[in-house]
């Protein structure tokens, strides 16, 4: 038996990379898959899983938009009548020391990383109560805990998503809602493929299991906490880096 069998979910950021390999295995899993992106490439996505079997509709969402946000659950919501789990993984980068930020970076960091909690949570909560059953599973980075140079305003906003995981689950706890986030460390995706040799190297030689990470392995990192076996999991951050940094 699949672990998310007939299960609604959303994955928003879901066109590449992490929420793109988080699409194919909850597919693979069971699940419809209603993957949320401002890039056409979700389509492409979408096709291409649903062409190994898979059960995914592309949804074009703004999640730092309230009215794009609540359209697409209206839309949902008619045609299946619920939603079980809603990955909050759409996220944005602006690199630059933060003498040289321009406010419009920082802001525009905040929005698509911070903001959109609330915006995607706001409009999908009273579903997932009435239901009595919810996961919420948010995209936070091991540069909340540890900083990185030029991403003052990325790390802030990673480290604002915990502050929301360990508040939201004390309010929806009741509901058997469970609430979470994901720490990802160093991830094989396009920028990282841009990278210098040496860099990567670099950043490999500071992960203990020696290699770097694959969206599979944060896809399976997900599908734990989304599962009904991890009910009893709840406010906690789950870090994914090959133990790359003190816990």
């Amino acid at each position: 038996m699949n672990k998310l069998d007939g299960q609604i979910v959303i994955v928003t950021g879901g066109a590449r990379g992490i929420g793109q390999g988080i699409c194919k295995l909850f597919c693979d899993e069971g699940a419809i898959v209603f993957l949320w992106d401002i890039l056409e490439d979700g389509q492409n996505t979408a096709d291409n899983i649903s062409k190994n079997g898979g059960s995914i509709i592309f949804q074009k969402v703004d999640v730092s938009n309230q009215d794009s946000v609540n359209s697409a659950v209206e839309n949902i919501i008619e045609n299946h009548g619920k939603i079980d789990v809603l990955i909050n993984n759409a996220g944005i980068i602006r690199d630059r020391s933060i003498l040289k930020m321009t406010r419009d970076e920082w802001d525009m960091v905040q929005s698509v990383n911070v903001d959109s909690l609330f915006i995607t949570t706001k409009a999908i909560l009273p579903y997932m109560k009435a239901s009595n059953y919810g996961r919420i599973i948010s995209a936070s980075s091991i540069n909340a805990f540890q900083g990185a140079f030029g991403q003052t305003n990325y790390s802030a906003s990673k480290a604002a998503i915990v502050g929301f995981t360990h508040s939201l689950c004390r309010e929806v706890g009741k509901y058997n809602i469970t609430v979470n986030a994901v720490a990802p460390g160093f991830i094989k995706s396009e920028m990282t493929d841009s990278m210098p040799e040496e860099i990567i190297k670099a950043g490999i030689a500071q992960i203990p299991v020696g290699r770097i990470g694959t969206p599979e392995d944060m896809a399976h990192a997900y599908l734990f906490l989304a599962s009904k076996e991890a009910g009893f999991v709840s406010g906690h951050t789950l870090h994914a880096n090959g133990g790359a940094m003190p816990f």
